[in-house]
């Protein structure tokens, strides 16, 4: 592969500079104290606990550890101490919803425990929060916890009884209902097989009643932070995919720097004859002949080191009315969005999808409804969510690369993206932003000069094309 560019290098550092901060402040440490405790048995049970999911002590680095805050420009630091907590926020609105909040059963029941937002990481020893007994007197109380994918423990306190500490089965039993809800807000989980999503049931037991409540076991991700500057250009990479189609991607490039002059062009190119094209701020990747649309799409988004990359065809062309800036400002305020189409010569193309997911074994529906969207966004009453969009659109890079582009499709793609994409993008359309489309002919002469089978798929090469 070859590629003809402009420096980046000053971006591609400060974003490195960005990933180390990150690293820096993801180190986290829990020390649980251990031992046999005196409890007063004069003291009230909690309803709730004061603190519903225990949050994480100081840690310690290990000997010959870099901190990293001490290799970033001092005059720098706070500044970039701004922008990482912004980013941070962002990033905890994509990746948490209402579900991560923890919810605590009330005493409507003898029993109470956590019924939402319990996360423990794989491997590692997490207090069970919220753990209680609320019943009448009785001259002894017995409460049992049975998991399956990890064992359970508790402390041991004077007064109280423990059987099958560090086991699957944890009984506990005590004359004081004081006593015995102490063991219980000390109750750790424990998975004990590695995986990086899954869960755990927990059965909750006393005299008659049982309750079951889930544990979710999941490794935590590592934020992706970016380290954007003030500019469009900071923000945003434009990207675009060529084919035998020279004089439209010029005309492409021309109108791109009439507005913006110094923003990032990545250009994917799998033209049979290719043309070197030059310029500041400007990469092209020559792609073996004929590898198709997604393909030269999945080049492309691969490049890509922004926080954003704005999608356009090669016959586009920029205008007043294309402002980059707008299609940011919602994402920014949208943090939750992957993707913002605009329109296209005022042409607002967007659908909805709908996944009936069927019979196992027969396969689902999938329901396309062109013109079809959602409710507005909050602060942007021309912007509706979506399921697809025009061919010009602001996309979080992350997003994109994860949901992929397939190159199986090689000649007709566009709605597969987001097809390939339902459950995963949040997508929203924006008629306040527009590209213009360079005139097309009316009729064209066309040459097939190249027609040959490889791997299965027809290529056909089209050459000369000009009015007639």
């Amino acid at each position: 592969m070859m590629s003809v560019f402009s420096s980046g290098l000053l971006q591609k550092v400060a974003m490195s500079v960005m990933v180390l901060l990150t690293c820096y402040f993801m180190i986290f440490c829990h020390c649980p104290e251990k031992g046999t405790k005196h409890v007063d048995t004069q003291q009230k049970p909690r309803l709730l606990p004061q603190s519903p999911l225990p949050k994480s002590g100081p840690c310690n680095c290990y000997e010959g550890s870099t901190l990293l805050k001490n290799k970033l420009p001092k005059d720098q630091y706070e500044e970039l101490l701004q922008r990482r907590a912004k980013e941070l926020q962002q990033f905890k609105i994509r990746t948490t919803s209402v579900l991560s909040t923890p919810l605590f059963a009330l005493p409507n029941s003898p029993l109470q425990y956590p019924i939402q937002g319990f996360h423990v990481q794989p491997l590692i020893s997490t207090p069970v929060p919220g753990l209680a007994l609320h019943a009448g007197q009785r001259s002894s109380y017995k409460v049992s916890l049975k998991v399956s994918k990890g064992v359970l423990t508790t402390e041991i306190a004077d007064g109280g009884k423990v059987q099958g500490d560090g086991m699957t089965k944890l009984i506990m039993e005590s004359s004081s209902l004081v006593i015995l809800n102490y063991l219980l807000a000390k109750v750790f989980y424990t998975s004990t097989i590695y995986h990086i999503h899954t869960g755990d049931l927990v059965s909750f037991q006393f005299e008659e009643h049982e309750a079951v409540f889930p544990i979710t076991i999941k490794q935590p991700l590592l934020p992706v932070l970016y380290n954007m500057g003030t500019s469009v250009s900071s923000h945003v990479t434009v990207i675009t995919k060529t084919f035998l189609r020279y004089p439209q991607l010029k005309v492409l490039l021309s109108s791109i720097r009439r507005f913006y002059s110094d923003i990032e062009v990545i250009i994917a190119d799998d033209s049979f004859e290719t043309e070197h094209i030059t310029g500041e701020h400007i990469r092209q990747y020559i792609m073996p002949p004929a590898q198709g649309w997604f393909a030269g799409r999945n080049l492309a988004v691969s490049q890509v080191t922004t926080k954003y990359f704005l999608w356009v065809d090669d016959d586009f062309e920029f205008t007043e009315g294309t402002k980059i800036e707008k299609l940011v400002e919602v994402m920014e305020a949208h943090p939750e969005l992957d993707v913002v189409g605009g329109t296209v010569k005022g042409n607002q193309f967007y659908f909805s999808l709908l996944y009936d997911e069927g019979e196992e074994m027969e396969g689902g529906c999938l329901y396309r409804k062109s013109k079809g969207r959602f409710h507005s966004l909050s602060g942007y009453p021309k912007c509706f969510m979506a399921s697809g969009v025009v061919n010009f659109f602001l996309a979080r890079t992350q997003a994109a690369q994860q949901v992929g582009f397939d190159p199986k499709l090689q000649r007709v793609a566009h709605s597969e993206f987001f097809i390939d994409g339902l459950g995963s993008l949040m997508v929203a359309t924006y008629s306040h932003v527009s590209i213009g489309h360079q005139p097309k002919f009316k009729h064209y002469q066309m040459g097939v000069a190249h027609d040959k089978i490889m791997g299965g798929k027809l290529l056909i090469r089209r050459v000369a094309c000009k009015p007639v």
